[in-house]
Parts: structure tokens; sequence; C-alpha cells
């Protein structure tokens, strides 16, 4: 099945249902082997950050997307956080924004980026400064869209008023973390993003894996998986007990009943909610990317998802406060 897109939000922009997350943290062989296996897929968005693989991914970017044509792919990056030393090199000021844009544009080796995000909120510096340097850069023709990540919906809300006031260009994008297990943006994000026309680009929709059903209850994680290695601090806590690795489990059969795996059920299960433009999918091999893109334009009966919500009902995060931005702001 061909790959479908869908409008970002209310905004013009079309991007590809499942996206490409880069965060390189492998080789850079194979990073760029899993990037151009997701172009090869129909994949056309491609998501990153100054910050990944120390700077790296952008640049291992920039090589592959050298080969196909730039009005092709939307490229979305963003800037915020911590990258190289001294008082001004991370945040959300002018400074750092202008100093990061001018940076990662060289790295990707484009003149412009589709969709520049924020990457976290800042709450050292003004908002309105943050905004309007964002809107200097889309007068300036090096952005076209901007957007924010894990951004709570006071945020969002606060940025949308200052935007309108102003007569500034508006967010158009958030980039939660979304998934089966991880709801927390459903009780106050999603329903103001719907209203307001913020697309969300869902990120992690396998929840770091847990939903690929290779974490089985009872043994130890897998050798060379993330929860065996040196990102088993990025899985929530509680996330790799029995009790969650089970019920996952339970997911199986369902998925095949659908005629689909495991990840891609997880996938299809995202795209179907309301409000989101894509899923964002990452891997560490080409057959994982081309595996996760197969479930673009997947269709899931409500018989399905309600299935799905009785065996996970237990164990599903929904807690607004869980927003990273309410604890990892910058400055707090």
């Amino acid at each position: 099945m061909p790959m479908r897109h869908r409008a970002l939000g209310r905004s013009g922009l079309r991007v590809s249902e499942i996206a490409y997350g880069s965060w390189y943290s492998t080789t850079e062989k194979s990073a760029a082997d899993v990037a151009r296996a997701a172009l090869d897929a129909g994949i056309t968005t491609i998501d990153t950050a100054d910050v990944y693989g120390a700077t790296r991914a952008e640049a291992v970017l920039g090589q592959v997307l050298k080969t196909v044509r730039r009005d092709s792919v939307e490229i979305c990056t963003k800037a915020g956080a911590p990258v190289g030393g001294g008082a001004n090199a991370r945040g959300l000021s002018r400074k750092h924004v202008m100093e990061s844009v001018h940076a990662s544009l060289k790295r990707l080796g484009t003149d412009y980026i589709d969709l520049y995000q924020a990457h976290r909120f800042d709450a050292r510096t003004p908002l309105e400064e943050t905004l309007r340097a964002f809107d200097d850069l889309i007068r300036q023709g090096k952005i076209l869209y901007i957007g924010v990540s894990e951004w709570t919906a006071d945020q969002i809300g606060a940025a949308l008023e200052l935007a309108q006031g102003r007569g500034l260009d508006r967010i158009v994008a958030n980039q939660p973390q979304y998934n089966m297990l991880w709801r927390v943006i459903e009780a106050e994000v999603a329903p103001l993003c719907a209203r307001e026309g913020v697309g969300q680009l869902a990120w992690s929709p396998l929840a770091q894996g847990l939903l690929t059903g290779k974490y089985r209850p009872g043994e130890a994680p897998p050798t060379g998986s993330r929860a065996a290695g040196h990102a088993r601090s990025q899985i929530a806590d509680g996330a790799l007990a029995d009790d969650v690795l089970s019920r996952v489990a339970l997911l199986a059969p369902l998925a095949q009943e659908a005629g689909l795996t495991l990840p891609q059920l997880a996938v299809a299960w995202v795209l179907h909610q309301p409000n989101v433009s894509a899923a964002i999918v990452g891997a560490t091999r080409p057959d994982q990317i081309t595996e996760t893109a197969a479930a673009s334009g997947v269709e899931l009966d409500d018989d399905l998802l309600k299935r799905i919500d009785e065996i996970l009902d237990p164990v599903i995060e929904r807690d607004p406060a869980k927003t990273p931005a309410h604890p990892t702001s910058y400055g707090r």
C-alpha cells in the first residue's frame, strides 16, 4: 500500500503518516542505511534534532538527502537542547535559536527547514522573544513552519494567544510522546490542539520498544535491546514490570487476527487517534523501518480498539502532569 499523507494540523503542509525519527545512536553507516530504507518505503517526513547523535544525526541525514529532490521531503528539526558550551548554548533565546538554525542548515545541507521545533519549553526566556525569533526566520525563508515538542497545554495556549495578539506566525505542530501505554496528552494537550489546529507528531509509538513484544515477563531484556543497554534509563519507571509486559503480550493475538505484526498494530493505533498527523518511528535496522512503514493506511475497527483498551487499561498512564515539560523545562 502506498504511503499516505496527512495535513499537519490546519496548516497547508502535508506529511507522511509515518515519519522517520533519526535518533542517531548506532553507527553512521547503519543510520544512513535506515534513512535510505525509510525513503524507499515512501516516508517523506524526516524528524531529527541538533542534539541527536551529538549533532551527527543531522550531518548523516544531510549526506543521505543529497540523493533526493529537496522538494520531495519534509525536514523537521529542533533547537533548544544543550549543544556545545557556554552560557547561551541551550534554551530558546534569540541568540541560541539563530545560531542553532544556521548550524542545522549547514549540517543538513539545505537552505530551509520545513518544520522548526522548540525542543521543550524554556522558562528562562520570554516567550515573545522565542516566537519573534521563529517569526523572523520564517520571514527570512530559513524555516517554513514552527512547532514545539512536549509543551503543556498551558504553554501551547500561551504561545498561540501571544502569536495572535502580536501578528506572529503560530505553532502548527506539537511533538509529544504518545502510544497505547502513554496517553498523557489526551486530557489537556490533545483537546486544545484539536481546537486550535495544531497537529500531533507522535514520538515513541512503540513505547521505547515495549510494544514490539520483544520484552517478555520473567525474562531478561534481549541482548542488544534498548532495555539491555545504556538507554535503559530512558524507559519509564515500572514499564518493564511483569504486569505491563504480560498485558502487552496479550496484544499479539489481536495483531495476528488483524493481519499485522505487533509493531504495526501499535503504530496503526496511534494513527487512528484524533489530531495525530504522523507517527514518528525510529529503527536500528532497515527491515524495522520497512515493517512499521507498512502501518500507513491500516484501518482498525471499533471492536479491536475496545479489546486493546480492556487489556491495557490498568497499566495505561494518563496523568497530564507527567508531560515532560512539567519537570524538565529549561531553567527549572
